[in-house]
């Protein structure tokens, strides 16, 4: 059975599939829609895991089917949307911001006036617009307190909504993206096919020398520990205390022995 969880931007979704393409279950779960003042638009990361791992644990339930049966995830999501979190607790460190926010708009227009346009186009094949992730990194670091600094310390994980969910399924063990995603966020070289280090520093005004450390590996598809099925009501991890249901099973150990299962990103 292959499992595909759809994480949009107004609702969590997850099919499930047999190895000859037929939908056996599906469930859908909306969530809350935030918007702090007009042009704002926020999500609540942790309202967007739970949300999903509900409805990956309902299309099993429907099936019926045994998690040990799920052979892969396939991961397709809302792309632009830009989190931010603690690496040690899996705590974000504010909410989600979604791609339709505009409150990065006049920054966007100051960064197109010092003509820093022609060599982002060139390298990332993207115009200069607030829709993409690397101006709403560079609020997040600028306005949540000491937030670069951490960040500089390498305690901090950006992540768009893929990189938020294997994260979680994987208990933190893996930071990923894949390339789809990575060339939303203005910061990834399409000719090098990886992050750009000039553009991360581009003379300090894109996100202000974000580090490195900050962003997450890219990979196509990867084996993803225990990921191969919606872990059981264990003991809530630190990363998702606030949740019902946990994505950790109680010990690591229970992790290292499960067996892998790939994961591939299709957005």
């Amino acid at each position: 059975m292959l499992l595909a969880l759809d994480q949009g931007t107004t609702s969590s979704r997850a099919i499930l599939f047999d190895h000859d393409g037929q939908i056996h279950a599906t469930a859908q779960e909306e969530f809350k829609q935030i918007f702090p003042q007009s042009g704002w638009v926020e999500h609540d990361p942790a309202e967007i895991w739970s949300s999903q791992l509900k409805v990956a644990r309902d299309v099993l339930a429907k099936a019926p089917v045994a998690s040990k049966d799920i052979a892969a995830i396939g991961i397709t999501n809302q792309r632009e949307t830009t989190i931010i979190w603690d690496r040690k607790t899996g705590q974000p460190i504010h909410n989600a911001i979604v791609w339709q926010d505009r409150r990065t708009a006049g920054f966007c227009e100051e960064l197109k006036r010092t003509g820093k346009a022609e060599v982002i186009t060139r390298k990332t094949g993207l115009v200069i617009d607030a829709y993409f992730s690397a101006s709403k990194i560079r609020w997040l670091l600028d306005h949540v307190p000491g937030a670069r600094q951490r960040a500089a310390r390498k305690e901090l994980a950006f992540g768009t909504i893929d990189t938020w969910l294997v994260w979680n399924l994987t208990g933190g063990k893996l930071h990923i993206t894949d390339p789809g995603n990575a060339s939303r966020t203005m910061l990834f070289n399409l000719h090098s096919g990886s992050w750009d280090e000039a553009l991360l520093e581009l003379s300090k005004s894109l996100v202000k020398s974000c580090p490195m450390s900050v962003l997450p590996a890219r990979f196509s598809v990867t084996p993803l520990p225990a990921s191969s099925r919606p872990p059981s009501r264990s003991r809530a991890s630190p990363a998702i205390n606030r949740l019902p249901c946990s994505a950790k099973t109680a010990s690591r150990a229970a992790w290292r022995k499960t067996r892998t299962a790939p994961v591939v990103s299709c957005s």
